[in-house]
């Protein structure tokens, strides 16, 4: 391998990328994180506009979770997406992140059975696929509590899960977002209606995979009724158990999911995957399924990314962590600086601090750009081969 070769490919983290009907100036999406800043009435302001803005110089930004009603709140300082308040302050992070020319999408999120009464306006229990309750501790204003068992979803009930998404998506779009990203992961109200281990229906949103798509297709087709198919995406978290979820063969369920998706010609699938990427869980044979864009998530470093691009592996690298301490992540990549630590302390809650107040390179580091590791980077490629 010649080291020509190793640069042309090197550069691909940083060129140029058709993803949907959006146009990025670089490969580098920035994760969705809760970070739990919101303010009263769960809305984003002025802090979350300078948050976003200064991290504008990503590809693509991908705000974090937004509720799509109380009904699918989890906790404190989580922004929703279905008010008027909370459209306006929305607004003000669209408009901050398009005056720096970077492109942002929200992500749509109900947390289904996550959630317990204390964290909603009128108490009443929180929803699931299945009246079977999530293992650990919600976190309420009178302490940790069990996740209580949820009200299983009624017909009607679903139904309004999916006008929620909707309702939701069309105030994504009246904040100016370039997109949105529905949050079909991690433990949510889309993955528990997926996995086995939370559906245990028996009706048309259970058993069989077919039927346990059915929701996140239904969600799917109905946000595509107000964007157009190019400007969504999906997320998925296939190995992930948080909160629970565990599935006989993800493999074919998060293949199933990934061709039905594929169908419906939507932006991008977003994939949390391990953070080893080795073949374990097929990741190659997942992003062939899908067919489309395919952005991966989980851990990797510059080396890594080119490697996995220069492969086929993946269209785009999204960074979740590396991205609280280091606003100008993009440029620290491209110049091979060593990334700042965050501190875990500050992740969650609280103002400015450990959120807007980490800086960006000075002049004179800029200009003191690291040799490029060759070896490093062969090691990554042979790891992707």
């Amino acid at each position: 391998m010649d080291q020509m070769s190793i640069v042309a490919r090197a550069d691909g983290l940083f060129a140029p990328v058709s993803l949907g009907e959006l146009t990025l100036s670089n490969r580098v999406v920035m994760s969705p994180m809760t970070r739990r800043r919101a303010g009263p009435g769960d809305t984003a302001g002025h802090l979350q506009a300078e948050y976003y803005a200064q991290r504008a110089e990503a590809g693509l930004l991908i705000a974090e979770s937004a509720q799509v009603s109380p009904q699918g709140r989890d906790a404190a300082g989580t922004p929703g997406i279905h008010s008027a308040a909370q459209v306006a302050g929305w607004r003000l992070t669209t408009d901050a992140v398009h005056a720096r020319g970077g492109r942002i999408m929200l992500q749509l999120w109900h947390v289904g059975r996550v959630a317990h009464p204390l964290l909603r306006p009128d108490g009443a229990l929180p929803v699931g696929p299945s009246a079977i309750a999530a293992p650990g501790m919600a976190e309420t204003p009178d302490g940790p509590r069990p996740y209580p068992v949820p009200q299983a979803l009624s017909p009607a009930g679903i139904a309004d899960v999916v006008a929620q998404f909707r309702a939701a998506a069309a105030n994504a779009r009246a904040a100016g977002f370039d997109g949105i990203e529905l949050h079909a992961g991690n433990g949510f109200l889309l993955d528990q209606f997926l996995r086995a281990s939370s559906n245990r229906r028996t009706d048309a949103y259970g058993g069989s995979i077919a039927n346990r798509l059915r929701l996140l297709l239904e969600v799917t087709e109905a946000v595509c009724e107000v964007w157009p198919a190019g400007r969504v995406g999906v997320r998925i978290s296939p190995i992930n158990p948080w909160g629970g979820m565990q599935d006989s063969d993800p493999a074919a369920l998060f293949g199933a999911a990934a061709a039905a998706l594929s169908v419906r010609n939507i932006a991008y699938l977003h994939v949390a995957e391990a953070r080893t990427r080795r073949p374990m869980f097929g990741w190659s044979r997942l992003r062939d399924r899908f067919g489309g864009a395919y952005i991966a998530n989980g851990g990797f470093d510059r080396y890594c990314a080119e490697a996995a691009l220069s492969s086929g592996r993946a269209d785009l690298i999204s960074f979740g962590r590396a991205f609280i301490a280091n606003p100008d992540l993009v440029q620290r990549l491209r110049l091979g600086v060593a990334l700042r630590p965050a501190d875990p302390a500050v992740y969650y809650g609280g103002g400015a601090v450990g959120y807007t107040d980490y800086p960006s390179l000075s002049l004179q580091q800029r200009m003191m750009r690291p040799a490029y590791d060759w070896r490093r980077a062969a090691l990554a490629r042979l790891h992707w081969w």
